[in-house]
């Protein structure tokens, strides 16, 4: 049994100096600093040499009379090598005054414990309770021996790295002519150190969101530059307070838009316009708009088309810029009446072939190219040809026959050398008459071609 304990104590020695070579954030340490207290009155199974009585398991347990207490006389180092379990090394040193019911000359009591402790906690919990056993190596007056211990306690972690313990732990000699079989209360102050930081902001790298960026412990040690409350990882603005809404990004003209999201940051504007205001209202915005106080058009970088002759129109549309005019003429002054009368006086002398578009008679030929005559003479007009009949017939017939003849004038006007571009055609059928269609006379003048200003 000896043996056996000796080498158990070995083997842990040489267990905590190898594991003591390798640290990181997984296996910190522990160092425990505190007070012990023997008691030994009630473990003794026979007298030992100090003639101390002896008494039952566990009776008296906590009978201060049978304590010996030293005070910051424990010193412990801990290292956590897998979840739950840590190896331990704890040196306690006591004099003892009094063994059981026997007061004794002053001896002193040295032990070193190597144990295994078996954590009942995760590791992040603040209350850990824990179990321990292990061997022991002690001194007790000028005798030394080996034994074993095992123990529990509890740990308040006040902190990650700050904590308070207690623990009781039974020793037992295997030597019991030499050694001391007791009960042993420690009561110490943990620190815990050892995990790897390496941004140095007191999180460490297995608890910490940004471990390569010094940050704030409440944001996972993560920063966040702007004290915002939203950390620089899941900013969009990083350096600039915003809120949770604007992805961490300020609104600075409060128009609902981030200011990374606005083309116009300082001034309010439009989801539509980029966040830019369009003062105008013409669809384009302030900063894009040449005349952002007057509506305009996007071709022409948001100014309105000039209009020289103040007409209504657009100079680029108007064939008579300097001119004021009427959009029926392109812009040009409106053509004199007795034009029009003119045009409509030589229409009525185009004959047509009965119940036909097909225009006849020399004087028809004449008289078209005299109407191409006047339709030069005003170069920027533009002409309708409009086709009309008289009520023989039926009605859907007749506006047939009107739409027919008014485009045998049209090709015949632009075979004559008329401006295609500038002639268009219209039917009314038996619509319009100028004459009475009871009479022969009045039918006759109702089969005519008339012209209006303008295109159809």
């Amino acid at each position: 049994m000896k043996k056996l304990i000796k080498d158990l104590f070995f083997i842990l020695l040489l267990v905590v100096t190898s594991v003591a070579q390798a640290q990181d954030e997984n296996n910190p340490w522990v160092v425990t600093f505190g007070i012990n207290a023997v008691d030994s009155y009630p473990t003794n199974a026979v007298p030992n040499q100090f003639g101390a009585e002896t008494g039952k398991w566990f009776s008296e347990f906590y009978n201060t009379n049978h304590w010996n207490v030293s005070s910051l006389s424990t010193l412990g180092v801990s290292r956590y090598i897998t979840d739950g379990f840590s190896l331990s090394s704890r040196f306690s040193f006591n004099q003892l005054s009094k063994l059981g019911d026997t007061s004794i000359n002053t001896t002193n009591f040295a032990s070193l414990n190597l144990v295994v402790r078996n954590s009942l906690a995760k590791k992040s919990s603040t209350w850990e309770p824990f179990t321990e056993v292990g061997a022991n190596y002690n001194w007790l007056g000028d005798e030394q021996y080996f034994g074993f211990t095992v123990g529990g306690g509890l740990v308040y972690w006040k902190n990650d790295n700050l904590g308070i313990s207690y623990q009781a732990n039974y020793n037992h000699s295997v030597e019991s002519e030499t050694g001391l079989t007791n009960f042993q209360h420690y009561l110490g102050v943990n620190f815990k150190y050892g995990g790897v930081d390496t941004d140095g902001d007191g999180v460490y790298d297995k608890n910490d969101a940004c471990p390569e960026v010094a940050g704030l412990e409440e944001f996972g040690g993560c920063p966040d530059s702007d004290g915002d409350g939203i950390t620089d990882k899941d900013d969009a603005c990083p350096n600039r307070a915003g809120s949770a809404e604007m992805n961490g990004c300020p609104d600075s003209d409060g128009d609902g838009l981030s200011d990374i999201e606005d083309a116009c940051p300082n001034r309010a504007g439009t989801a539509q316009m980029g966040g830019c205001p369009d003062t105008d209202g013409d669809g384009i915005s302030d900063k894009d708009d040449a005349c952002p106080e007057e509506a305009g058009a996007a071709a022409n970088n948001g100014c309105p088309w000039p209009d020289s002759d103040g007409d209504g129109i657009a100079d680029k549309d108007d064939s008579c810029p300097e001119l004021a005019g009427i959009a029926a003429n392109n812009g040009c002054p409106e053509l004199p009446q007795d034009v029009i009368e003119t045009l409509n006086t030589e229409g009525t002398m185009i004959r047509f072939k009965a119940e036909s578009a097909e225009i006849v008679g020399a004087d028809s030929a004449k008289v078209i190219e005299k109407i191409k005559g006047i339709l030069e003479s005003y170069p920027t007009a533009a002409f309708v040809v409009e086709g009309h009949a008289s009520s023989d017939g039926s009605s859907g017939y007749n506006l047939k026959l009107s739409e027919s003849r008014a485009t045998s004038v049209y090709n015949a006007l632009v075979a004559a050398g008329a401006d295609a571009s500038r002639l268009s055609t219209a039917s009314f059928g038996e619509d319009k008459p100028i004459g009475n269609n009871d009479t022969a006379k009045g039918r006759k003048i109702n089969r005519r071609v008339q012209f209006s200003v303008g295109k159809e």
